[in-house]
């Protein structure tokens, strides 16, 4: 309408910051979350109804907390679902035994005379995906979110830049002793150690279970054992899970 005639227009109203309005509540609402999701061995169905149920969308960043690979039935459709949707990820120790057997097969080695796993899908991954396992770090960190993410655990008043790589991938408990052990007692979780300030995401217990502290939230429910795939979203730190389809592997406790 002509600015003499706007009086008469059937529209008085101001439409051009509405319209903005709106495209900035539509872009606050779908802002890109992270999703943090436990072990996933393998477990490509699981992994794809978590991301469903989590109403996974493009711009989302999911950081895996280790073990994507071993035991479950598809490890290489995880690994390269992974790479593929740009996620992220820690080293897990299951992880980091394809890494070692790739290494091994690069330099000559012969392969294993008992049957081995991590050997057929150190075989079975190609040349993308292997550089994708191969670029997992020890720990994520995150100023925005306050938080850390890593395999198995921390030792508390440590500087992370000399933590352990091994007990990151690995530690399950802490003994009144200090001694910081991968074998499951009850009443010794390190999480319980663990005061912050940054909150820890793990996974790598499947014994435990979901545990949630202060600051500490362990997200390895057993998927592959016939459990749940859980997952942890940011910032709200809202959980969600899904049923694993059946058991595929059969636990025994560490």
């Amino acid at each position: 309408y002509s600015e003499s005639q706007k009086d008469n227009s059937s529209y008085k109203g101001n439409l051009g910051p509405l319209l903005l309005d709106a495209v900035v509540e539509k872009a606050i609402q779908n802002k890109p979350r992270v999703i943090a999701i436990g072990d996933v061995h393998g477990c490509i169905d699981e992994l794809q109804a978590l991301l469903r149920r989590c109403n996974y969308r493009p711009g989302d960043v999911i950081v895996f907390l280790g073990d994507l690979v071993s035991k479950g039935p598809d490890s290489p459709s995880v690994v390269q679902m992974a790479r593929e949707i740009g996620a992220i990820g820690v080293r897990g120790n299951h992880d980091f035994e394809v890494i070692r057997w790739h290494q091994a097969i690069k330099s000559g080695a012969d392969p294993p005379v008992i049957a081995s796993d991590h050997f057929n899908i150190a075989t079975q991954l190609d040349s993308a995906d292997i550089k994708w396992l191969y670029s997992l770090p020890w720990y994520l960190s995150s100023k925005d979110l306050n938080a850390l993410f890593v395999h198995a655990g921390f030792v508390s008043g440590i500087r992370l830049a000399k933590q352990n790589p091994r007990l990151m991938m690995n530690m399950r408990s802490i003994l009144p002793d200090g001694t910081v052990t991968s074998k499951f007692f009850h009443n010794w979780p390190w999480a319980r150690l663990w005061d912050g300030p940054q909150t820890v995401f793990f996974g790598h217990d499947a014994d435990r279970g979901l545990q949630q502290y202060e600051h500490a939230i362990g997200l390895d429910t057993g998927c592959v054992y016939g459990g749940r795939l859980s997952a942890c979203i940011l910032p709200e730190k809202r959980l969600v899970s899904v049923p694993a389809k059946k058991e595929y592997f059969q636990y025994r406790r560490k």
